[in-house]
């Protein structure tokens, strides 16, 4: 088998908990076609590049799979029927690294520069 990176990106006006559950399902395939799921991470609702499918926005999440080629095509299969699934992207790669991706690292450090500079006097 071999490592794959996948991006999601899910339409803007779907909820957290069906965002859960879209890529609970996913999982869910990847363990009945004998996959691995090695990491996950959701980086949130995110401007679009471009417009797709009249979306300006959309649920970014990032899988690092273990997979063979069947799996990868009931994932493909599945990813085309979703109504929700606004994009996809699937990218093979030597090792998944354990590590937070970029995006992850430049949001905590963005939350962690952030300074509470009110003032509670009366």
């Amino acid at each position: 088998m071999a490592f794959y990176e996948s991006i999601i990106i899910i339409r803007q006006d779907v909820s957290s908990a069906d965002v859960d559950k879209i890529v609970d399902d996913l999982k869910q395939v990847i363990k009945n076609y004998d996959g691995n799921v090695v990491k996950t991470e959701y980086w949130g609702l995110r401007t679009l590049a471009y417009e797709i499918q009249n979306n300006k926005k959309g649920h970014y999440y990032f899988m690092g799979i273990e997979a063979n080629k069947p799996l990868l095509d009931e994932l493909d299969r599945k990813t085309k029927l979703s109504e929700s699934i606004i994009r996809t992207s699937l990218v093979r790669v030597d090792a998944i690294s354990k590590d937070p991706s970029p995006i992850l690292r430049a949001k905590s450090s963005d939350d962690e520069n952030i300074v509470d500079v009110t003032s509670n006097r009366n």
